[in-house]
C-alpha cells in the first residue's frame, strides 16, 4: 500500500519537462561535454553524478575566478537544466560565486524517477561533487532552494552545521500545507521544512512574493520566523511564484546577503543581534544519515488564500485529512505545477524569455 501511495504521490508532485529541454552532447574532436542548444563555455562543466539510490543525475558547474562562495542550486519541480542554464550563468557572474545546478532523478537527462527520497540523495551527490571534485569547504557553501527545491535544501542544511548560508526562494512549509491549512504534520506529508528549519544553524535569507498564487506568502513568512539566524527577508510586493528574478531588488538583495555572510562572524554581529534568539550550534552529524521517510504527496496550490483560512474550510479539511480519502481522479484534473511552467504557452514563453535573455537580465540587474 505504501509503495502504491508513494508512486501516485510522485506523479502528482513532480512535473519534469516532457520532453526534456536538452540533451547531453559529447563533442567528438575535443571530448567536451555540453548541453545541446548551448555553445561550450570554458567556465561551464557538464557532469554525470551517481547517487546512493542508484540513479545518475546531470549537473552543471559554473566557475567564477573571483568567487569566495559556491552556490548549490535546487530548482523548482517543473524545470530542468536547459531552462535554468542562462540564469545559472548570470547568477554566477552577478553574485561572483561558483554555482552548481543539477537535475533531480527523472528530470532532464537524469536517470530514475522523481521522488522525495531521491531528491535527498540527489542533493547529497551534488554536494559530494563540490567537496570531492572542486575542493569546496562546507563553510564556503551556500544552499539555494527554489519552491519544491526548498525541500532537499532544508533537509541537507539541517545536517550540515557549518554551512555559510541558505537561501529559500518561494519555499514551502511542507507539501501538504500547500494544499491545506493544517495545524500539525501528518506521516504522509512530504518536504516537512516546518519541522526541520529550526535545525539549520547558518544565516537564512527568505525570498517570497506577496502575491504568490501557488505557494502562499505565509509559507515564506512562517519559515523566516522559525529560523535560528534570520537575515533581513525579501518580500517582493506584487511578486508571484515565477517572476521574482525579474525584480531589481532580487539581485541587489542577494548580492548584499552574500557579501554579508562572506564576512567574518565578528563583522556579521550587527545583524545577528537583531534576530530573536540564537541557540548554540548542534553537534555535527553525518550528512549522509538517512532522511526521515515520508510518503510523497502532490503539492497542489490552494484555490484561495481566504477560503483556506476560513474556519469552515479548516474544519472541513481536518475531517478530510483524518479520513485520508482523496480521489486520484479529482486531483489529476486539478494538477498544476508549483513553478508555473505548465500554464499557457504564452506564459511559458514569457518566463523562458526572462530567464534566457542575458541582455534583459543585465539591464534589470544593473538598474
Amino acid at each position: 500500500m505504501g509503495g502504491v501511495t508513494s508512486s501516485v504521490a510522485a506523479k502528482l508532485a513532480f512535473f519534469p519537462p516532457t520532453p526534456p529541454s536538452y540533451e547531453v552532447v559529447t563533442e567528438l574532436e575535443t571530448g567536451v561535454v555540453r548541453l545541446s542548444g548551448f555553445p561550450h563555455r570554458e567556465n561551464v562543466e557538464v557532469l554525470r553524478l551517481p547517487t546512493r539510490r542508484g540513479t545518475e543525475i546531470v549537473a552543471m558547474y559554473v566557475r567564477n575566478p573571483v568567487a569566495a562562495s559556491t552556490l548549490l542550486y535546487s530548482h523548482g519541480n517543473a524545470a530542468d537544466l536547459g531552462q535554468m542554464y542562462e540564469l545559472f550563468v548570470e547568477l554566477s557572474i552577478h553574485l561572483r560565486v561558483n554555482l552548481l545546478g543539477y537535475d533531480y532523478s527523472g528530470y532532464g537527462q537524469s536517470t530514475g524517477k522523481p521522488s522525495e527520497q531521491n531528491t535527498y540523495a540527489d542533493i547529497e551527490a551534488a554536494y559530494k561533487c563540490l567537496v570531492d571534485n572542486y575542493g569546496a569547504k562546507e563553510e564556503e557553501v551556500i544552499l539555494y532552494g527554489q519552491s519544491v527545491g526548498s525541500g532537499p535544501t532544508v533537509d541537507l542544511a539541517a545536517r550540515l552545521p557549518n554551512l555559510r548560508a541558505v537561501v529559500l526562494h518561494s519555499p514551502i512549509l511542507s507539501g501538504l500545507r500547500v494544499m491545506y491549512s493544517v495545524k500539525r504534520t501528518y506521516w504522509f506529508d512530504i518536504y516537512k521544512n516546518i519541522d526541520k528549519i529550526s535545525l539549520v544553524n547558518c544565516p537564512v535569507l527568505v525570498i517570497h512574493g506577496t502575491s504568490d498564487e501557488v505557494v502562499d506568502f505565509s509559507h515564506g513568512l512562517k519559515l523566516w520566523e522559525m529560523c535560528k539566524e534570520k537575515y533581513e527577508p525579501l518580500w517582493l510586493k506584487g511578486g508571484n511564484h515565477c517572476d521574482l528574478e525579474l525584480f531589481p531588488e532580487y539581485i541587489k538583495h542577494l548580492k548584499k546577503f552574500i557579501t554579508t555572510v562572506e564576512k567574518s562572524p565578528s563583522q556579521r554581529s550587527s545583524w545577528r543581534k537583531s534576530s530573536d534568539q540564537f541557540e548554540p550550534s548542534r553537534k555535527s552529524t553525518d550528512f549522509f544519515e538517512p532522511s526521515r521517510k515520508s510518503i510523497d504527496r502532490r503539492e497542489k496550490p490552494r484555490p484561495s488564500t481566504d477560503k483556506s483560512r476560513s474556519k469552515d474550510q479548516k474544519s472541513h479539511n481536518a475531517d478530510k485529512l483524518d479520513k485520508f480519502k482523496v480521489s486520484f481522479d479529482q486531483m489529476e484534473k486539478s494538477r498544476r505545477s508549483l513553478d508555473c511552467f505548465g500554464k499557457s504557452g504564452k506564459h511559458i514563453d514569457q518566463i523562458d524569455r526572462g530567464r534566457r535573455s542575458v541582455d534583459r537580465l543585465d539591464r534589470i540587474w544593473a538598474g
